[in-house]
């Protein structure tokens, strides 16, 4: 007896002491978490990006839908994949989307960018507010592999579901008990086929329904963050908690008895005596069915305010994200200044992505025209112009010494390759792209437009005749356009309608050296045949290319020598 109760007692010990061990290890994460987010939080923008975490990040954006937002041949040529990746310093799905969400959408309202920075400073100011919201937002999490906006488009597959089978099964367990006092063993035989047939028509349902419990988990979390968030005393945050206030109250109804169908041990085989209970009450009864299709009944009525909700949680967490970014930026930022005039000028500006960049200044009032060498950095400064513009009326941070700039719809036409699955030529792709900018200049809305090497897809003569026409196009009072181009012939042709700005090298012990600083005036020096020269080509082809070069810049004409 006494070895019995030693055992007994031994067992209890143990499992005392894994319940503290987990306890003491969930206590000391998180302890350790906190402490990160107060001391380096930068280094939760190290995330893995799986195809389908992408395909998933974009969902908000693609449901809010607005016409300044950045097409997708501007957001690939500009590389917005690796910089929202390296500013994502959010915890949540909620906050990831809508990070994504506001690089894609410029803003045209100041008040609504001045309202983002009085965020952005708050966080900032305040790390334990700050830390204090990010740990809510980390318990909110993610969704796994397909985003909630994926579940709630889909909530229509399950059609219309009815609990008034489920409860008249459940009514028909009376007149058995009742049965039993009258005739028991055919009482008892009803009771028993009457389970039977609930346990077997409970687990075909039940497999209809799993798909959808991620996101009503997701969706009850939301809500409980929404509780904690407006216990967090943030003034500045009081149009965001107003809004999770009233539109929180709406799925009320979904959280009551949402154990049933949300307890984490249900279907598992846990040994936990009361858990297994309720896993046969589940079946016998189909409780946790007759649930969910009351929570469906409900979600379905209240989409609207799940999205509310995700959106008010969603810009909090992208300001708290943009001041670690700020933060992260080694080389400075300023916030743009915002002028009603046509016009970009930019003091000091660099790109986010370089880890040594060089900084350089440009003021525009009307079209700019980039010359200069291969490699020597017109791509790049483009690049920079065009991501510092976007940055501007969307997270109100720019990587410069200073930025001016009007509101602007921004559109781009650089990174363009062959179309194989169309069928298109690099021609066809190229003259599709511009075509979109033209007929948006022709709009009367502002538009600012990145063109990197002008309709390099065919023949010099056409090209540089057809190249003149279409950036004159541009050249209107509503349309700032930056272009590059090798055909220093539009350097002439244009010099009524674009400033000419141009990069330059130096050839320095048989190498060429680039600085990649913006100058004034159109470039005068190439160094394509010199770069052959420099690999090692023959240098008989290198001498007879030099002098047909030279022949043409004298003649106009080619000869062949």
């Amino acid at each position: 007896m006494g070895q019995i109760i030693f055992l007994i007692l031994a067992g209890c010990a143990l499992v005392f002491a894994l319940f503290w061990l987990e306890a003491y290890r969930a206590k000391r994460d998180r302890k350790r978490f906190v402490r990160q987010l107060y001391e380096d939080s930068q280094k939760l923008a190290k995330k893995e990006y799986a195809p389908e975490r992408f395909a998933r990040i974009g969902s908000y954006f693609l449901r809010h839908p607005s016409p300044e937002q950045l097409d997708e041949i501007t957001w690939n040529d500009l590389g917005m994949d690796e910089l929202f990746k390296r500013m994502n310093y959010t915890l949540s799905a909620t906050g990831e989307e809508y990070l994504y969400y506001t690089l894609r959408t410029p803003g045209r309202d100041e008040e609504e960018l001045l309202h983002l920075e009085d965020l952005v400073q708050y966080f900032a100011n305040c790390p334990d507010d700050r830390v204090k919201v990010q740990v809510q937002l980390h318990r909110l999490g993610y969704t796994g592999r397909f985003s909630l906006y994926d579940y709630l488009d889909n909530l229509d597959y399950l059609g219309e579901r009815s609990n008034k089978r489920h409860i008249l099964q459940d009514f028909l367990f009376l007149p058995l008990l009742c049965l039993l006092w009258v005739q028991f063993s055919l009482g008892v035989t009803g009771l028993v086929m009457l389970m039977v047939y609930n346990i077997v028509t409970y687990f075909k349902e039940k497999g209809e329904i799993d798909p959808y419990i991620t996101s009503f988990a997701y969706i009850l979390r939301l809500l409980d963050v929404c509780d904690e968030m407006e216990k967090i005393r943030i003034p500045v945050c009081g149009r965001e908690w107003e809004r999770i206030h009233i539109h929180k109250k709406q799925l009320q109804a979904m959280r009551r008895y949402s154990f049933l169908v949300m307890d984490p041990a249900r279907g598992q085989a846990s040994g936990n005596p009361l858990e297994l209970l309720m896993d046969y009450v589940r079946m016998v009864f189909h409780a946790d069915l007759i649930k969910f299709n009351h929570m469906l009944k409900c979600l379905r009525g209240h989409i609207g305010d799940v999205d509310a909700l995700s959106g008010a949680l969603g810009i909090v967490e992208t300001a708290i994200a943009i001041g670690i970014f700020r933060d992260s930026l080694t080389e400075g930022y300023c916030l743009p200044v915002f002028e009603k005039e046509n016009g970009l000028t930019m003091e000091g500006g660099y790109h986010p992505l370089l880890s040594e960049p060089v900084k350089n200044s440009v003021c525009a009032k009307r079209g700019v025209l980039l010359t200069g060498s291969n490699a020597s950095g017109k791509s790049t400064f483009l690049k920079t112009a065009a991501v510092n513009a976007i940055f501007a009326q969307t997270i109100h941070t720019c990587a410069a010494d200073s930025f001016h700039s009007a509101f602007y719809q921004i559109f781009s036409s650089m990174a363009l390759r062959d179309d194989l699955y169309a069928g298109e030529s690099y021609y066809i792709v190229e003259i599709k792209s511009l075509k979109r900018i033209l007929d948006a200049a022709k709009g009367g809305e502002n538009v600012l437009c990145f063109v990197d090497e002008v309709l390099r897809g065919t023949n010099t003569v056409e090209r540089i005749a057809a190249s003149t026409q279409i950036l004159k196009s541009l050249c209107r009072p509503k349309v700032l356009c930056f272009a590059a181009t090798h055909d220093i012939e539009l350097t002439e042709l244009l010099g009524q309608e674009y400033d000419n700005y141009h990069f330059s090298e130096d050839v320095q012990d048989n190498d060429v050296v680039f600085d990649y600083k913006l100058r004034k005036g159109s470039a005068t020096t190439r160094n394509a045949i010199r770069l052959l020269e420099l690999m090692g080509y023959d240098k008989e082809m290198i001498d007879e290319a030099h002098r047909q070069a030279q022949h043409f810049v004298e003649t106009g004409n080619w000869k062949l020598t």
